[in-house]
């Protein structure tokens, strides 16, 4: 049900953003039988859904471990992810009519796109009872006598006021700061928020030579150099104008650190680039180490590690080959940066973890507060973990309210 801006009555329970975590807190507290208002400061709701792969939307993730997440406190979501289960949320889609499919490393995908999910989260709402209000704009927030209070276009009061106003990605898409904001109002400390699930960039010099080979995707495995408690990601790579994109830069993304260098093996199923080469030696002698290097990557991208090593396969030294092989397994990169949140997918850092619940979401310094979603200091891997975070952290709280 849709309200136009107006003084509204009380709630009990208010809910400031109808992304995947707020539309859940909604569906599962109106559940209950709670009287919810839902705010969206957007025209329209579910924004981030509505973009998901490509349209397709990757809602969930079959494999969903709490290892997928970074937190400062690596067992904050193991709670609410043990609670609420990708399989929790297909049920839903399920009676919703809709159907899904499975791709690489376990991503989910609905067949009938995000716009059909959306239907199914904001239909339940409406099954729920939940009142929604869009271009709700917040100037406010305040609590007496154990009361939320609301200002701005919206003027309403709630015993618990749930925030899921997202984080700083695609601030195109209306991301803003609120969350953080209310969160330091009421004495919550903040993780430094960061662009997560994001491009990289290189130097001028760097730049340059990834230009001629924009466009081309190569299977990889990513790692970040002298950090082995950060896992290597196995996926492609995409080369850009800019500089490095794709799955696997990407997933490298959340855990890289100005001043940092990533690694890429360009040759993953291979276990010895030195003695497969010291192989095609023998066996391709004649052959040009272009050639024989196109047979497993591309070809612009041949030619371009390639340089340096020129003419056939039987003119490689054993130092050649060692140096070729380096290149190939261990390529070693010093990002100068991200292309920032207006193009992450995701926000790390945020409300601290220190500061919450990890069974309800609820603020320990202010009850009847909740933070849930991308506010929250927990990010999870490309491939669906950060929906079904979204999902479990909404879920907890809806239960608690």
């Amino acid at each position: 049900m849709l309200m136009s801006a107006q003084k509204l009555n009380h709630y009990d329970v208010i809910i400031i953003g109808a992304g995947a975590a707020g539309l859940m807190c909604a569906i599962t507290a109106g559940s209950r039988g709670k009287k919810v208002l839902l705010l969206e400061r957007n025209k329209k709701p579910g924004a981030k859904i509505l973009i998901s792969g490509g349209g397709r939307c990757n809602f969930t993730n079959q494999d969903v471990d709490p290892v997928a997440y970074i937190s400062e406190n690596p067992h904050f979501a193991k709670s609410a992810l043990s609670r609420y289960t990708p399989w929790d949320f297909m049920d839903m889609l399920d009676r919703g009519g809709l159907s899904w499919h499975k791709k690489t490393l376990g991503q989910l995908f609905c067949d009938q796109g995000a716009k059909a999910v959306l239907k199914v989260l904001l239909d339940e709402c409406t099954v729920a009872g939940v009142t929604m209000q869009l271009e709700a704009d917040i100037t406010e927030v305040s609590c007496l006598d154990g009361k939320y209070r609301l200002s701005g276009s919206c003027e309403a009061t709630a015993d618990k006021l749930v925030i899921a106003s997202g984080g700083l990605s695609i601030p195109q898409m209306g991301a803003t700061d609120f969350g953080y904001r209310v969160a330091r109002q009421f004495g919550l400390k903040i993780t430094e928020p960061r662009p997560a699930l994001v491009p990289l960039v290189f130097d001028t010099e760097t730049v340059e030579q990834m230009k001629v080979l924009a466009g081309v995707s190569a299977d990889s495995r990513v790692s970040v150099v002298g950090d082995k408690t950060v896992p290597p990601f196995r996926e492609n790579l995409l080369f850009t104008h800019r500089g490095l994109s794709g799955p696997a830069i990407l997933q490298i993304s959340s855990y890289w650190n100005s001043g940092g260098a990533v690694s890429i093996d360009l040759l993953p199923d291979e276990e010895g680039v030195a003695a497969w080469l010291r192989q095609q030696r023998i066996d391709s002698a004649k052959a040009s180490v272009v050639s024989v290097l196109s047979r497993s990557l591309p070809a612009r991208l041949a030619e371009q590690i390639a340089t340096g090593w020129s003419g056939n396969m039987a003119s490689l030294s054993n130092a050649a080959i060692d140096g070729l092989a380096a290149r190939l397994s261990s390529w070693t990169l010093l990002p100068t940066g991200t292309e920032g949140f207006k193009k992450a997918e995701v926000t790390r850092g945020g409300v601290s973890t220190a500061e919450l619940s990890s069974k309800t979401m609820e603020a320990k310094k202010s009850p009847g507060l909740y933070f849930i979603g991308e506010c929250v200091d927990v990010t999870g891997w490309l491939g669906g973990y950060n929906f079904q975070w979204a999902w479990a952290s909404g879920h907890a709280a809806g239960i608690a309210v």
